[in-house]
């Protein structure tokens, strides 16, 4: 048996930068880093030739091109594995609709374990890269490139997008006032919302082709730059809700379905508790609202937004790895 790891992240700044919409004229940016929740994924001999996958849903097939989870079926097909296996799945979160990149965790996290079930070393940046192959190539999904890298390398990361298509990801040096920063300021809290991000992909993407939104999005890649650089100067934690702040405000631009009333509620309360700044992640819609907060603010917002769930987390500095096995 092979059992795989694959962290969960946070978007700081510049999404939607990573679409090639924005980044096939000028290069994207986005500073991002990973956190203590993951997705697991284990895979395992069957007895005979068939195919059993097991996530929401429960198949058991005989032929890989049966199999009915997209995600499933293309990583078999592009790692060779093809029948007599048993793959699950395990997160720490709901599986859909939370803005943490659990799609990408699990399709970098089911590469990474079939490689290993191969016996088959491959390096992160690969598994990123052929994460995106299937995501973005294959299965036409209307989303960016930023979280397949940063769940397959792991860390706090500057990750560039490039014309011809070339990523790279940088690990930050971070000062050390702004690792105490963001290891004791940053609060996540789940709005209980779950939302299908494809629709509001979509409807960004379109407004980034007619170019409506493309100065909102330059902002926001210049907004991740500096904040690579803040965090290697050494940030504290008004300075880093700021740029949430303004990173947020700017998102909200690019298409009208990313925030709704709802959500602007609880944000502005968060605000008037303490918080500094902060943003929803994801698509937009629903998931976690991250909030930046001082310490002396933090037992007020979590008395204001009570009726929300806090998630508690660390920041997690590697990658997917396989932690059984291989």
């Amino acid at each position: 048996m092979i059992i795989s790891r694959t962290p969960l992240r946070i978007s700081l700044v510049g999404g939607g930068t990573d679409f090639r919409e924005f980044y096939k004229a000028e290069f994207g940016a986005v500073t991002s880093l990973a956190i203590n929740k993951y997705v697991y994924i284990t895979v395992n001999k069957r007895f005979d030739k068939s195919i059993r996958v097991s996530y929401s849903q429960l198949e058991i097939v005989d032929n890989m091109n049966e199999v009915k989870h997209n995600l499933v079926r293309e990583a078999m097909r592009l790692t060779g594995v093809t029948e007599g296996v048993e793959i699950t799945s395990i997160a720490d979160i709901p599986s859909k609709g939370t803005g943490l990149a659990s799609s990408s965790a699990f399709t970098v996290g089911l590469l990474h374990a079939l490689y290993a079930y191969k016996g088959k070393q491959v390096p992160a940046k690969t598994l990123a890269e052929q994460a995106c192959k299937i995501e973005i190539g294959i299965l036409k999904d209307p989303i960016g490139k930023q979280d397949q890298y940063i769940v397959a390398l792991g860390g706090i990361r500057h990750i560039r997008f490039y014309p011809n298509e070339k990523v790279k990801a940088e690990s930050i040096a971070c000062h050390k006032k702004s690792m105490q920063t963001l290891k004791s300021s940053l609060m996540l809290f789940y709005t209980g919302i779950s939302r299908e991000a494809g629709s509001i992909l979509t409807d960004q993407k379109e407004e980034t082709k007619k170019g409506t939104n493309r100065e909102s999005l330059k902002i926001i890649k210049n907004l991740a730059v500096q904040l690579k650089e803040s965090l290697m100067r050494g940030v504290d934690a008004d300075a880093l809700g700021d740029s949430l702040h303004r990173d947020w405000t700017e998102k909200k631009k690019l298409t009208s379905s990313i925030s709704n009333a709802l959500i602007d509620d609880y944000y502005n309360r968060g605000l008037k508790a303490g918080a500094s700044g902060g943003k929803l992640l994801g698509a937009g819609g629903g998931g976690f609202l991250l909030f930046c907060c001082p310490n002396r603010y933090q037992n007020n917002l979590r008395k204001t937004l009570k009726e929300l769930r806090e998630m508690p987390f660390k920041l997690e500095p590697t990658g997917t790895k396989i932690i059984f096995g291989g």
